[in-house]
């Protein structure tokens, strides 16, 4: 892989945990940078080590399918990419009770919950890596620091933007990924 497409997938990989972020600092009174850059870290720490553990999982498998590899990353990407583009359309459900008082920081539990479920993607595309010759420390702490950033930065926005920009986030997350699958197969088939 290039810098540029490990640049790319690693933003595309944070825009759920971005997406996320927005919705935790809306729910917290206030930020300060300090909670943000917490669950930044917290973020960015889970999406880095998933990449790994797939990377794991698919080294594992991956002199057996060596032959489809390109075709098994593509679509393991063009899934992940329309699945990030619908949950990024889904209009959210409009609350029905009154707003309750927001709280001045959320549990880490809560925080490193939701990370993990946000970095199931990246569990997916380690997988996908494993059929490739990629550096697999090199993309997993690019995944790591810019999960970090977006957190951070989707905290501090959150309280004054909503879940709205988070959503449209992940739809142009979801469209990198297809992007850099559809990139990586017409590379392999040497149509590129």
């Amino acid at each position: 892989m290039t810098l540029l497409s490990t640049t790319l997938l690693a933003f595309s990989m944070s825009t759920d945990a971005f997406a996320a972020a927005i919705g935790k600092g809306a729910a917290v009174d206030h930020p300060r940078f300090r909670e943000a850059l917490r669950t930044g870290l917290i973020f960015g720490v889970v999406e880095g080590l998933t990449p790994l553990i797939g990377w794991a999982l698919g080294l594992g498998a991956a002199r057996y399918i060596a032959r489809w590899d390109h075709w098994i990353v593509f679509v393991l990407l063009f899934a992940l990419g329309v699945r990030m583009i619908h949950a990024g359309l889904k209009t959210p459900e409009p609350d029905e009770e009154a707003p309750a008082a927001k709280p001045g920081r959320q549990a880490w539990w809560l925080i490193a919950a939701t990370a993990v479920i946000t970095s199931i993607d990246a569990l997916t595309v380690g997988i996908g890596l494993a059929f490739m010759e990629a550096n697999i420390l090199l993309t997993s702490l690019a995944i790591g620091a810019a999960t970090t950033l977006m957190a951070t930065v989707g905290v501090m926005l959150g309280h004054r933007m909503g879940i709205l920009i988070g959503q449209r986030a992940e739809v142009l997350g979801g469209v990198v990924l297809i992007a850099i699958g559809s990139l990586i197969l017409t590379e392999h088939l040497g149509l590129w």
